[in-house]
C-alpha cells in the first residue's frame, strides 16, 4: 500500500449521476490491481509489451493502470471520444497487444477497424448492463478478473524502464508515441506535495480526464502513491454537481484546468455561493495558461485562488508553479520545482543556443535535462527526440519570459506568437486582456495576413 495508507483507507470514491458512491480501499485496488497483473500473465504478455485502455473512469481503468505497472508492462491510455481513426493509429503505432474497454466503445471505435490490427491479440471488454452478448472476438474482463489470484509479486524493475506510453494530441500530423520511465513515479509523488501540497488524510479530485497524461500522472499515480483518497466523477462538466462535489465530499484539494475555470465563470459566482466549502485548502490549474481574471475569480467564487502549473507531455510532471508557500502572481506561471533548472534561451542557425540573461526578455523556454520523469523518447522516432535537445537543454516549444524575481510568464508557442508591424505579440496575453470584461466569457486570439502590418490581431 501507498506511504502512511493502511490498506482499509479509502482510496477511490466513484461519483455518477443517479447512483449510490461506490468506494474502493487501498486493499481493494491491491486485489483488483493483482488480479490484472495475473491476467496479463495468463495472456502471455511479457515485460515491455504495451496494454492500453479506451475508457472513462471506471473502476477496471485504475485496476488496468496498476496491474500493467506492477506486471512489468507499458500502459498507454487512450482518450474514449477518439473515433476509429485515431484509435486505430495509436493501436498501431504502439503495437498495443491487449486492450481493455467497454462494449459499447469496441462496437464503436474497434470493431471497425479491429482487421487493421494484426498485433492486437486481446481486447478485454467491460460489459454494460443491457448491451447485448459480448462482441465477437472479446474476452469479459470480469470474469478473467475473477478467475484470477489476488496474489502477485510486483515485477523488479529498473528505474530507466518504460512504464508509460502517452500520445500526443496529433492536431499538427501523426501523434507523437511518449515514453517515460518506472523513476517518473518519483517525480509524481514530489510534485504532489511540493505543489498540489496533499498530505495525509486530504480528499483530492482532479478533474482531468485518464485519456491523458494529467488524467494518470496526477488523477492517478501521484495520489496514490501519497496514500491520498480521491473524488472520480465519472459525470461530464456540470457547474451545479461540481460544485455540489466539493462540498458534499469535503474536498480538500482540487486540480482542474482553466477551460473548466472558465466554464464556471460564465455561470456566474452567485452559483457557487449557493454552497460553502469549509475543507477546501488548495486550488490549482493544469493545462493551458491561466488568465490572470480566473485566479481573480477563484478567490469572489470559492474563497481561494487557483494556482497556476506548466508541465508537458514530455516533462512528465509539474516543472513550474506556484506554490502553496509563495505569492501568486496572476497570470504567471510560477517558479521551477525544486531540483528542475529553467532557462530562457534563443537557438542559433548553428544548432546552438544563447541564453537569455535579462529579465523580461522573451525566449524559448528550456530545462536542463535529467529529472526523473522526463520524457526517455518518441516511439520509433529517435531523430524526432534528439532535436529536442541543443546545448545541454530540452527546449520546450514555448515562448516564455522571466521577471526580476524567478516568475516565469507564458507568451505563446514558439510557433504561434503573433508578428505584427515588426511587433511579437502574445495570443495568451491579448486573450487575458479580453477576458477581464464581464461580457466575455471564451476567447480565442489568431493572426490574420494583413498586406500592410504583416499580420492583424483578430478576436
Amino acid at each position: 500500500y501507498a506511504a502512511g495508507a493502511s490498506g482499509e483507507r479509502l482510496a477511490i470514491r466513484f461519483l455518477a449521476r443517479g447512483a449510490p458512491s461506490a468506494d474502493l480501499s487501498f486493499r481493494d485496488l491491491a486485489d483488483a490491481s493483482h488480479r490484472f497483473a495475473n491476467v496479463l500473465a495468463s495472456l502471455g504478455v511479457q515485460r515491455g509489451e504495451r496494454v492500453a485502455t479506451l475508457m472513462g473512469r471506471v473502476p477496471a481503468l485504475y485496476a488496468t493502470v496498476l496491474g500493467t505497472l506492477a506486471g512489468g508492462a507499458v500502459y498507454c491510455p487512450l482518450f474514449s471520444a477518439f473515433g476509429p481513426e485515431p484509435v486505430r493509429a495509436r493501436l498501431s503505432l504502439g503495437s498495443v497487444r491487449v486492450l481493455v474497454t467497454t462494449d459499447l466503445l469496441y462496437r464503436r471505435k474497434v470493431a471497425p477497424i479491429r482487421d487493421q490490427l494484426p498485433q492486437l491479440e486481446h481486447v478485454l471488454v467491460v460489459r454494460t448492463p443491457g448491451a447485448g452478448d459480448l462482441p465477437a472476438g472479446t474476452a469479459d474482463f470480469e470474469a478473467a478478473m475473477n478467475a484470477a489470484s489476488t496474489e502477485f509479486a510486483a515485477v523488479h524493475t529498473a528505474p530507466d524502464d518504460y512504464a508509460l506510453l502517452h500520445f500526443t494530441s496529433g492536431t499538427t500530423g501523426q501523434p507523437k508515441g511518449v515514453l517515460h520511465a518506472h523513476a517518473a513515479v518519483s517525480a509524481h509523488v514530489a510534485t504532489a506535495r511540493l505543489v498540489l501540497d496533499l498530505q495525509a488524510g486530504d480528499v483530492y479530485w482532479c478533474t482531468a480526464d485518464p485519456g491523458w497524461v494529467t488524467g494518470i500522472s496526477y488523477g492517478v499515480i501521484a495520489p496514490l502513491a501519497c496514500g491520498v483518497g480521491m473524488i472520480v466523477d465519472r459525470e461530464e462538466f456540470d457547474a451545479p454537481r461540481w460544485y455540489e462535489i466539493l462540498d458534499t465530499e469535503r474536498v480538500t484539494v482540487w486540480y482542474t484546468a482553466p477551460t473548466a475555470i472558465r466554464m464556471l465563470m460564465k455561470a456566474g459566482v452567485e452559483l457557487a455561493r449557493t454552497r460553502t466549502y469549509p475543507a477546501l485548502r488548495h486550488l490549482a490549474s493544469v493545462g493551458e495558461p491561466l488568465n490572470p481574471e480566473a485566479v481573480v475569480w477563484g478567490v469572489a467564487a470559492l474563497g481561494l485562488p487557483f494556482h497556476d502549473t506548466w508541465w508537458q507531455t514530455e516533462t512528465g510532471a509539474i516543472m513550474i508553479a506556484n506554490y502553496p508557500c509563495m505569492p501568486i502572481r496572476p497570470g504567471s506561471m510560477g517558479r521551477p520545482v525544486p531540483g528542475i533548472e529553467a532557462g530562457i534561451v534563443r537557438p542559433r542557425a548553428d544548432g546552438g543556443v544563447d541564453v537569455v540573461e535579462a529579465a523580461g526578455e522573451v525566449g524559448e523556454l528550456a530545462l536542463r535535462p535529467g529529472w526523473p520523469s522526463m520524457f526517455r523518447g518518441y516511439l520509433n522516432e529517435e531523430a524526432r527526440y534528439r532535436k529536442c535537445f541543443r546545448d545541454g537543454w530540452y527546449l520546450s516549444g514555448d515562448l516564455a519570459k522571466r521577471d526580476t524575481d524567478g516568475y516565469y510568464w507564458f507568451v505563446g508557442r514558439a510557433d504561434d506568437v503573433i508578428k505584427a508591424a515588426g511587433h511579437l505579440i502574445s495570443p495568451f496575453e491579448v486573450e487575458s486582456a479580453l477576458m477581464t470584461h464581464r461580457a466575455v466569457s471564451q476567447v480565442g486570439v489568431i493572426g490574420v495576413p494583413d498586406p500592410i502590418a504583416g499580420s492583424v490581431v483578430k478576436a
